[in-house]
C-alpha cells in the first residue's frame, strides 16, 4: 500500500509565521486541509463556507477538538513534543508494520494511496480522551490529532493501526451514517481496538476501553445489548460515546458512560475470538451479525 504522510508539522510552523487571522485561515484551510479535500467532501464539510461564519473545515475540525489554529503557545508546546519524538518515523513504521500484516493475510484498502496526518489538538478538547483521538473512516485517509503528553505519546502507533483497520474494513463493508446499527457501529470499533493490540499489545489500548470498571461495563453489556438494532446517527452514537456526548451535541442520553460502546465493542470481540479461535484478519471479513452472535456476550 502506497501512503503519503503529510509533512504537518513544518506546515504549523509556517501558520505561525502568518500573522494575519484571515491569512492564517486560509492557509490551514488550502494547505493544511486540502489534501484531505475529498475525505472532507464525503463528510459534507467544504473547505470554505460560502456564508461568514458558516460550517466549513476550521469549524468542523474545531468540533473534532483541533487546537486553535490562533493558539501559538500550544502550538509551539505540541511541535516541540512531537518534534522530540520524531513522530513521522514513527508513523512510517507504524503503517509499514500495518500494511505488511494486512496484505499478508490478504486484505487491502480500496484506494490507490493513503494520507495520514498529524494535527495537533487542543488538551481541554480532548481532556475526555487524554488527549488524542483518529479518524479513518474513509478508506485512504488517516488523521490523528493529539495534545502530546506522556499518556498518549506511547500509544500512537496503536491509535494509527486503529484507524487503519477502519481503512480495511471499510474496504469491504459500506459505512452509512443513516443506516448503521449500535450492533455494527460496536462491532467496528472492537475490531479496531483488537488489532492494535494485534500489532502493539493490551497495555498501549485507548482509554475509550480501558478506562471502564467491571461494573460499569456489565452495565453498558446490558443496556447495549437491548439496542443493537437501534439506527440513526444520533441515536447510536449516544450509546457509542456516551450521555457526557450526548447532551453536548443535543442527543438523547441513555445512561452509559464515556465511550460505553468502544468498551463493549471490545468485549464483545475478545469473547467472539476466544469462542471461535480464528484470527482478527480473518474476522475482519465477518459481518457484524456473526461476530456479535458468535461472542455470546448478550446472551449470557
Amino acid at each position: 500500500m502506497n501512503y503519503k504522510i503529510m509533512q504537518s508539522l513544518e506546515q504549523y510552523e509556517e501558520l505561525l509565521r502568518i500573522e494575519d487571522v484571515e491569512k492564517r485561515n486560509d492557509y490551514f484551510r488550502y494547505t493544511m486541509m486540502k489534501p484531505f479535500h475529498q475525505m472532507w467532501s464525503f463528510l459534507n464539510v467544504p473547505i470554505k463556507a460560502k456564508e461568514v461564519n458558516g460550517y466549513d473545515v476550521l469549524m468542523a475540525t474545531s468540533m473534532l477538538g483541533y487546537v486553535d489554529i490562533t493558539d501559538d503557545k500550544q502550538i509551539r508546546e505540541g511541535l516541540k513534543v512531537l518534534r522530540e519524538n520524531d513522530v513521522y518515523t514513527l508513523a512510517e513504521n507504524t503503517l509499514n508494520t500495518c500494511f505488511v500484516r494486512a496484505e499478508n493475510a490478504g486484505l487491502k484498502v480500496n484506494a490507490e494511496e493513503l494520507t495520514f496526518g498529524f494535527y495537533l489538538a487542543d488538551s481541554i478538547k480532548l481532556n475526555h480522551a487524554n488527549g488524542y483521538a483518529g479518524f479513518g473512516g474513509i478508506p485512504g485517509y488517516i488523521t490523528v490529532n493529539i495534545s502530546p503528553n506522556p499518556y498518549n505519546v506511547p500509544r500512537i502507533p496503536a491509535v494509527i493501526a486503529h484507524e487503519v483497520h477502519h481503512n480495511i474494513r471499510f474496504s469491504y463493508f459500506e459505512w452509512n451514517h443513516g443506516d448503521i446499527t449500535v450492533g455494527d457501529y460496536i462491532v467496528i470499533e472492537g475490531l479496531a481496538e483488537s488489532f492494535a493490540q494485534e500489532l502493539y499489545g493490551k497495555e498501549l489500548l485507548g482509554p475509550w476501553v480501558t478506562s471502564m470498571d467491571q461494573d460499569d461495563l456489565e452495565y453498558s453489556i446490558h443496556v447495549i445489548g437491548e439496542a443493537l438494532d437501534v439506527k440513526g446517527f444520533a441515536e447510536v452514537s449516544s450509546y457509542m460515546y456516551g450521555d457526557d456526548f450526548a447532551r453536548q451535541e443535543g442527543y438523547q442520553p441513555v445512561g452509559l458512560s464515556f465511550c460505553a460502546g468502544y468498551a463493549v465493542g471490545y468485549e464483545v470481540f475478545q469473547s467472539f475470538l476466544k469462542n471461535k479461535n480464528i484470527l482478527i484478519y480473518e474476522a475482519t471479513l465477518l459481518s457484524s451479525e456473526e461476530i456479535i452472535e458468535g461472542s455470546g456476550l448478550f446472551s449470557r
